[in-house]
Order: C-alpha cells, then sequence, then structure tokens
C-alpha cells in the first residue's frame, strides 16, 4: 500500500511539475511579447532561437528542482510549496534573460541578433545563461532556513548575487581571451559562443553550490558563496591552459576558435567541458 502511494504521490507531482512547465511557456511569451515561437521554431526553422528556448526550459527544469526536491512534508504543503516557489522561479528566469541582453550582452542587441541574423553564438549563449540562472535558482531555493523576510525574500537575495556574479564572470572571461568576445559573437562565432557558455555555466555551478548550505547568516553565506567563486575564476584561464597542452595537444585554442577562416567548434566545446567539468570536481572536492 506504501509503495502504491507513493506512485501516486509521483504521479501527482509529475503533473504538476508539467503545469509549472506550461506556465513556464505561457510566461516566456508575456516577458517576449514580439517573439513569435511559433514562427521561429516551425515556420523560419531558427536554430539559434531554437538553442536559446531550449536553454530556457532546460535552466527551467533545473530549477524547479527546488520545488520538488528533499523530504516531503505531505503532499498538500509539498504541491503548495511547488505552487509558490515554481512560480517564482519562472518570474526569476524570465528576469534573468532581460538582465542578459541588457547588461551581460550589452554592446549588441541579442534579439536582433538571434532572431533577425539567426546569430547560433548568441543562442548559445543566452541558452547558457538560462542553464546557469537554474542552477543558481536551484541552489538559491534549496537550502533549509532563511534570513529576513523568509524565504522568498532571501531565494530573490540569493538569485541577486548570482547574477550580479554572472556578470563579473563575463568580465572575466572577456579579460583572459586574448580577443574581443563581443566582437567575435556578433560576427557570428558560434565557437566563442560555445566557450563562454561553458565558462557561465561552470561558475553558476559553483554558485549553486555554495546556495545550497542551509542558511546561517548572510556572512556566512557570502564568504562561502566568495570562496567558490574565487577558486573558479582563479580555474577558468588554467582550464584553458589545459585545454591548450592536454585536450588540444599541437594546436593553439585561440587559434582554432578565432584565427582561422571557419571557426573550430569542436575545440570550442572541448574548452566549455574543461570549464564545467572542472566546476563539478571542485564541487566534489570541497
Amino acid at each position: 500500500m506504501q509503495y502504491l502511494d507513493g506512485i501516486l504521490y509521483s504521479i501527482l507531482y509529475l503533473a504538476a511539475s508539467f503545469i509549472l512547465f506550461y506556465i513556464g511557456k505561457v510566461a516566456y511569451q508575456l516577458f517576449h511579447p514580439k517573439i513569435k515561437v511559433a514562427e521561429e521554431l516551425v515556420e523560419k526553422d531558427n536554430f539559434a532561437f531554437s538553442v536559446a528556448y531550449v536553454g530556457y526550459f532546460i535552466g527551467l527544469v533545473i530549477a524547479l528542482g527546488a520545488a520538488v526536491y528533499g523530504e516531503s512534508n505531505g503532499w498538500q504543503i509539498d504541491l503548495m510549496d511547488m505552487g509558490v516557489y515554481g512560480l517564482l522561479t519562472i518570474i526569476l528566469m524570465n528576469v534573468s534573460l532581460i538582465i542578459n541582453d541588457k547588461i551581460v550582452l550589452s554592446k549588441f542587441s541579442v534579439k536582433k541578433e538571434i532572431l533577425e541574423d539567426r546569430n547560433v553564438g548568441t543562442g548559445v549563449l543566452e541558452g547558457a545563461n538560462a542553464i546557469a540562472t537554474g542552477l543558481i535558482v536551484l541552489g538559491a531555493i534549496h537550502g533549509e532556513g532563511h534570513g529576513f523576510g523568509g524565504p522568498l525574500v532571501t531565494g530573490v537575495l540569493y538569485w541577486a548575487l548570482g547574477q550580479f556574479l554572472l556578470f563579473v564572470t563575463a568580465k572575466v572571461y572577456d579579460a583572459i581571451t586574448p580577443y574581443d568576445v563581443h566582437a567575435e559573437i556578433e560576427k557570428d562565432n558560434v565557437a566563442v559562443g560555445i566557450a563562454m557558455g561553458g565558462a557561465v555555466i561552470a561558475i553558476a555551478n559553483l554558485i549553486r553550490f555554495a546556495l545550497m548550505h542551509d542558511f546561517e547568516s548572510w556572512i556566512i553565506t557570502v564568504e562561502d558563496v566568495a570562496i567558490d567563486v574565487a577558486i573558479g575564476l582563479a580555474f577558468l584561464p588554467l582550464a584553458r591552459l589545459l585545454t591548450d597542452k592536454i585536450l588540444l595537444p599541437g594546436r593553439k585554442l585561440t587559434d582554432e576558435i578565432v584565427n582561422q577562416e571557419k571557426p573550430n567548434n569542436g575545440a570550442a566545446l572541448i574548452e566549455a567541458f574543461a570549464y564545467i567539468g572542472g566546476s563539478v570536481l571542485i564541487t566534489w572536492a570541497l
């Protein structure tokens, strides 16, 4: 009987998750009223938009995990938590996309690059930002305990901290590369978008790890996040060097990504893997 109850509860939670997933789809259209989703996906076959759109839903799935992860408090309370935190997650995800467009990639119009130019590199980076935000929201909402204002306020403040650190990550990544990241992405360089997207997801994973600890105080939380992110940012140039020397022996990463007629997307994917794989190893080691 207990086993049957477990199956029924799982089906109930899954149904609630799909409802939130649908709400996330509607919210995306409300936050981006000028984007005709069906037209971009079906009629125009816009792959750049497809990549960004799928990234949004991957981030949403990751973030919604915060509402269903952990011990059950009874299906009524669980569903209530899923509704509240799920709606908060959807709002934060969409606001993050706006921040990415207006601040992180402020040197050009993201919508123009994706919708008009069908710039896959921009689409990859937009999708990566959504996945990164999903990881941050997961960490922000998951931990038990909260500061002033209750868990919702704490979750929003955690998210805001994470968004600021993603902005810092973009600046640091631009600084450690021997080329102008924004200029290359605007030139439809997919490889640069892939590599930078990997760096953004890697740092977001470290932020998630730091935020998932139970809340004790803001000082302890900020210290944990600062230490983990500092380790991650210091690791970025090291990962790039290791990619050059170990994963791509006999080749220069910069030459493969920007200094040839057709940028090497495979080399960029290896660089992105080095960042993300390194962040996973760091969380295991800490």
